[in-house]
């Protein structure tokens, strides 16, 4: 049986091994991936994350706050609760009622530039967190798109 030692070093990771004063990377079995949440709050709380861009994605996507909400696993309570919170604190409506409540919610056009300018800035993050782990760490890193991650990411 292998000692508890041995068992450990399964799980630290790799080191940069020294060669006549170059350093070079260390394999590992498994490459790291980044993983970044980011969100945007007030002294109330979050008020814009990955979820609440999600969501927007969603609405836009089905026409429908509750299909949005039904294929996130949320309530539409809890749905609509997070798009009012977000409303209340910048002050603009997100979503808007088609003409009738059959055809459902569209984003308006306050909705879809946030919704943009979030992932914006998450690419924007995750490409500084990319070039820094691979200038600090001795082994590969990817970003989660890049594993295959969510969809909605990878736009």
């Amino acid at each position: 049986m292998p000692s508890q030692s041995q068992d450990d070093s399964a799980a630290r990771p790799a080191r940069r091994s020294e060669s006549k004063g170059k350093t070079k990377p260390v394999e590992v079995l498994n490459e790291p991936t980044i993983r970044l949440h980011i969100w945007l709050e007030t002294g109330d709380g979050v008020f814009f994350g990955a979820g609440r861009a999600f969501l927007l994605e969603k609405i836009e996507e089905y026409g429908s706050l509750r299909k949005a909400a039904e294929d996130l696993g949320m309530s539409y309570r809890a749905a609509w609760g997070k798009i009012r919170k977000t409303e209340k604190v910048l002050g603009v409506k997100l979503i808007a009622q088609c003409r009738s409540k059959k055809e459902g919610h569209n984003l308006t056009e306050e909705g879809r530039m946030l919704k943009e300018k979030y992932l914006l800035w998450f690419q924007e993050i995750e490409r500084e967190a990319l070039r820094k782990a691979a200038e600090i760490f001795p082994w590969p890193v990817r970003g989660y798109k890049e594993k295959g991650g969510d969809k909605f990411l990878r736009q």
